[in-house]
């Protein structure tokens, strides 16, 4: 089965061609054949198309919406351009998956999209309103150019975090407010968090109940999770993916009040405060540069960049802080695994996280750390180390595929 996954926002719609069924992944033998981001949609777009195995093809395209965007990127699949030997019209794209950001308290795993489903992913506007609309044009643009008849999957980012106890996801506010509202901690990265406990109960040949780990997605967006018997029971995003570590742009925990205090002080409306919270501030907050990791790493390295420094600095310790906060809640975990851009390339972050949980008897083996970059996946701890460190690097597109997959062709009984 070819599948085309979608994951939709404002201005930017990024895409994975994969192919892959029930057959495929028993044996993980899913193939993948193209990939792609398409920019700044709204006038020029700029275009990063590759298939696999290829140089990547860049270039712009007058691309007005979400549905231009998605219409680009089936014609050039198609396309003797592509020259892709599985997808050569679009009845060879035989399912559409994509990723929604908010599944509320309704959605705990994927579904196929119905009009009941479509309606339910309206009613988490609220709760995700920057999100969700854009993965609802997304579907209505799928549906529109390859017919309402082709099977189109959600895989909710929330869906994993939903086997959070109630003392985890819930905020110390006026119970009626979540009874009224359903205002709680929902989490986000969820496909990640799942795809990295899946990868890691491969590795190390164990059950689902055996998975107990502190999963680090670090990339732009930052999130960590504490998973226990294989389900997530606390996450560091909340309501809205802004709570939590520290982010590119994004603040992460900060006291509550300040959003007025700032507001008062500044002149700015709450709307504005918020913006300011969830893009002005982290690490490019902090160093007043660039909200890249590389880039702060490499002024920190070459010019000592004191405010670059004290970015990296308030990063790593934001993130030793919630697998403190973590460890205590899971009574002791198995292991620590970084992914996202910066888990996955950084080893200075890596090397700088764990220096500061020396006292639990987590060593790391120098020549591991530094050699592990570029989707490479391993251990990085020392093999006397209390807990065992990994780098995982995630895939959330072929967890989304195989999500697919399954939703489409569910395994029948014998």
């Amino acid at each position: 089965m070819n599948i085309l996954v979608l994951n939709c926002g404002s201005s930017t719609v990024k895409f994975q061609l994969i192919t892959t069924d029930l057959e495929r992944i028993d044996r993980n033998a899913d193939k993948k054949l193209a990939r792609g981001v398409i920019e700044r949609i709204g006038g020029e777009a700029v275009l990063s198309l590759q298939v696999e195995g290829q140089t990547t093809q860049r270039s712009t395209a007058l691309l007005h919406d979400i549905r231009a965007a998605v219409d680009y990127i089936i014609r050039w699949a198609c396309s003797p351009q592509a020259n892709i030997s599985e997808i050569r019209s679009i009845t060879d794209i035989q399912a559409v998956g994509h990723r929604v950001v908010h599944g509320g308290e309704r959605f705990v795993s994927s579904v196929l999209i119905t009009d009941e489903v479509l309606s339910g992913i309206e009613d988490c506007i609220d709760l995700a309103p920057l999100h969700n609309p854009a993965n609802i044009r997304g579907i209505l643009a799928v549906r529109e150019l390859l017919g309402a008849g082709l099977p189109q999957v959600a895989v909710f980012d929330t869906a994993f975090h939903q086997t959070l106890p109630e003392q985890a996801y819930l905020y110390a506010l006026p119970y009626q407010l979540y009874r009224r509202h359903r205002i709680r901690r929902y989490g986000f990265h969820g496909t990640s968090h799942r795809y990295i406990a899946y990868r890691y109960r491969q590795l190390r040949n164990v059950p689902r109940e055996a998975v107990n780990i502190i999963t680090l997605h670090l990339g732009n967006g930052c999130s960590a999770a504490a998973i226990k018997r294989g389900n997530s029971v606390d996450t560091s995003m909340g309501l809205t993916p802004l709570e939590g570590l520290m982010m590119g742009t994004r603040s992460g925990d900060v006291d509550p009040s300040i959003i007025d205090f700032i507001g008062t002080k500044e002149g700015l409306s709450a709307r504005e405060v918020e913006s300011l919270l969830n893009k002005q501030s982290g690490l490019l907050g902090i160093s007043g540069l660039t909200h890249d990791m590389r880039d702060l790493l490499d002024e920190a390295q070459s010019n000592k960049d004191r405010r670059a420094l004290l970015a990296i600095q308030l990063f790593c310790y934001r993130v030793q802080k919630y697998i403190g906060a973590y460890l205590a809640a899971m009574n002791g975990t198995d292991a620590i695994i970084f992914s996202g851009g910066i888990g996955e390339n950084s080893a200075e972050v890596r090397a700088q996280i764990c220096a500061g949980l020396e006292w639990m008897g987590i060593k790391i083996d120098q020549e591991r750390n530094t050699s592990m970059s570029g989707r490479q996946e391993g251990v990085i701890s020392t093999y006397d180390s209390r807990l065992a460190i990994y780098v995982i690097p995630t895939d959330e597109e072929l967890l989304i595929a195989r999500d697919t997959a399954r939703c489409v062709q569910p395994p029948t009984a014998n």
